[in-house]
């Protein structure tokens, strides 16, 4: 010490200003963590608000609070409507490890326990909590704990899970401080994602929509039309199967159309009724409901098995109460999430505009086939007015110039050609009838529409079309059982033909004049054969027999070959 009592230099204790030293490098390091820290966690609510896809916001959220607490697992569960895990994001875990542990958590035990009491929760041992009951096999060991909620505009969207900090040490107030900072970014982050979500499928809804009424109007068929709106509506709601149930008038099942996983087992459906099914329940809601597990869901009673292996379903009306066209059902897969009311919320709008596009394309149907029967009225009318009267005209013209003249072969040909004339307008006659003969929808096919199609059925067989010529009202004077047994009596002589004729041409002739049916088909094969078989002729006489009628069958005349069957019965009931 010097001579004033002041201390001498260097005189401060070395250990002490060691002490100074190390205490201030910690303080400068303790600021310059914390910096580091507040840098991150502002990286994070950047990053985290930088996405507009939910998904990807919703993984950045988990990794980036993985980062910032030093986490070795994360996950992030989102809470459905039935307050239970309807999504779990883990991250740490592999993928081959999550396979081996099983289902994912549906929200009991610690991860429950912030369900039922949205509020921080820390702890440094999960095991020695109350609501805590173990792990499932091959899940790792799990001990500091540290769960924040998410709130999206004051409701609960889910939650935080960080387990694990690295090192063994606890999460701090620090930890939880920080955590709690990005739950609100985080909330901030999904609310818009969520909007964005929203319009992004109200847009989809609306291109879909669009779609298909442009597809019905421009005269696509109905069938590809539905196929296209079910693959859509299945697109845009992530589902793994969709399910179409066309309805009769009196709300019976007629048919199905069904894409997807499993959708063999739904195709084609026919049922009296919708009891028992999905499509019932629709319908006594008055549009659209939602399941949790369709495989157990006790609307669907009748063949349940159809749903097995499937979980999530969604269905909607198609049509109103008064006129339902149909049920469009969606179902995922067991252990995915449920329907959300935002990927549904536009459904029953979709399904709406689809009913309604339908009824547009049935009334333009109906206006293109009462335009259809408007054009063939005006063609027999032109027909009847114009074509009969100058070919009428015509002929009498002839028969008039005939007396004069002398030549045998000129006056003979003369007779053919009036006869000829005669032929033609029965002919038009007749089609006139067949134009203005409309059948009603759902009816039986009349005897010519029956004709035509069975003469065209057997030209495949005969290598050649036969010619067919049909006079009078056999559509209105030929009663139903004697039509049948017209066609039963063409296909039989068509195929006599097809088999031993060894024709190139044949004609078929129906007539109904005088009181009289004739059916007449003729050949130009190699004419009857002697000692042939005549089991299919006899059965044909039989039905002739039968009706009071008889049948014939000749050589043709001379300057022709092959043969001539001629089939003829009353068309009033014969004499008991």
């Amino acid at each position: 010490m010097c001579a004033d009592g002041r201390p001498a230099a260097g005189g401060v204790p070395r250990l002490r200003l060691d002490e100074l030293l190390d205490e201030l490098q910690a303080r400068m390091d303790e600021v310059r963590g914390t910096r580091d820290r507040v840098n991150g966690l502002l990286e994070a609510v950047m990053s985290v608000g930088r996405e507009l896809d939910l998904p990807q916001v919703l993984h950045g959220i988990v990794e980036a609070a993985v980062v910032l607490v030093d986490a070795e697992y994360g996950a992030l569960g989102v809470i459905g409507d039935d307050r239970k895990l309807a999504e779990f994001l883990p991250v740490g875990i592999t993928d081959d490890l999550r396979a081996r542990i099983g289902d994912l958590p549906s929200g009991h035990g610690i991860l429950g326990e912030l369900i039922r009491h949205p509020e921080a929760l820390r702890l440094s041992e999960l095991s020695e909590h109350p609501a805590s009951y173990g792990f499932p096999a091959h899940h790792p060991p799990m001990h500091s704990f540290l769960g924040v909620p998410i709130r999206v505009r004051e409701a609960v969207f889910g939650n935080l899970y960080l387990t694990e900090k690295r090192g063994g040490a606890a999460f701090d107030e620090e930890d939880e401080a920080v955590l709690s900072t990005l739950a609100v970014a985080a909330g901030i982050a999904i609310e818009n994602a969520r909007l964005f979500e929203e319009v992004r499928l109200r847009e989809r809804w609306l291109a879909a929509s669009s779609d298909i009424t442009s597809a019905l109007l421009s005269g696509a068929p109905q069938d590809d039309v539905l196929e296209g709106m079910l693959e859509r509506a299945k697109d845009i709601t992530r589902a793994d199967m969709g399910v179409f149930y066309l309805l009769g008038p009196s709300g019976e099942l007629r048919g199905s159309l069904a894409l997807g996983d499993g959708a063999e087992a739904h195709r084609g459906m026919v049922l009296p009724s919708t009891a028992g099914t999905l499509a019932e329940a629709a319908v006594a809601r008055g549009g659209l409901i939602t399941v949790a597990d369709v495989a157990t869901d006790p609307h669907v009673t009748v063949q349940p098995e159809r749903w097995t292996g499937f979980g999530p379903a969604v269905a909607v009306t198609v049509g109103t109460k008064e006129k339902l066209s149909g049920i469009l059902v969606l179902a995922r897969r067991h252990g995915r999430a449920g329907f959300a009311t935002a990927e549904v919320a536009a459904l029953p709008g979709f399904a709406s505009q689809a009913a309604l596009a339908l009824e547009l394309a049935e009334r333009r149907r109906d206006a293109e086939q009462m335009s259809l029967l408007e054009d063939h009225d005006r063609i027999a009318r032109d027909l009847h007015d114009l074509a009969i009267q100058r070919l009428f005209a015509t002929g009498m013209t002839l028969q008039s110039a005939r007396r004069f003249v002398d030549h045998p072969q000129a006056s003979e040909r003369l007779a053919r050609a009036i006869d000829d004339l005669d032929a033609t307008i029965k002919i038009i006659r007749s089609t006139i009838f067949g134009l203005r003969d409309h059948e009603a929808p759902g009816a039986t096919p009349k005897l010519r529409s029956r004709t035509v199609q069975a003469v065209d059925e057997a030209a495949a067989a005969l290598g050649f079309a036969p010619a067919l010529r049909m006079e009078g009202l056999i559509d209105t004077d030929v009663p139903s059982a004697v039509a049948d047994e017209v066609l039963a009596v063409l296909g039989e002589a068509l195929t006599n033909v097809a088999r031993h004729a060894e024709a190139t041409r044949a004609e078929v002739s129906i007539v109904a004049a005088g009181g009289v049916l004739t059916v007449t088909v003729a050949d130009n094969g190699i004419g009857l054969r002697e000692g042939g078989r005549r089991s299919g002729l006899s059965n044909l006489a039989e039905r002739a027999d039968k009706l009071g009628g008889s049948m014939e069958v000749s050589s043709r005349v001379a300057d022709e070959s092959g043969t001539r069957l001629e089939w003829w019965v009353p068309l009033a009931a014969p004499p008991v």
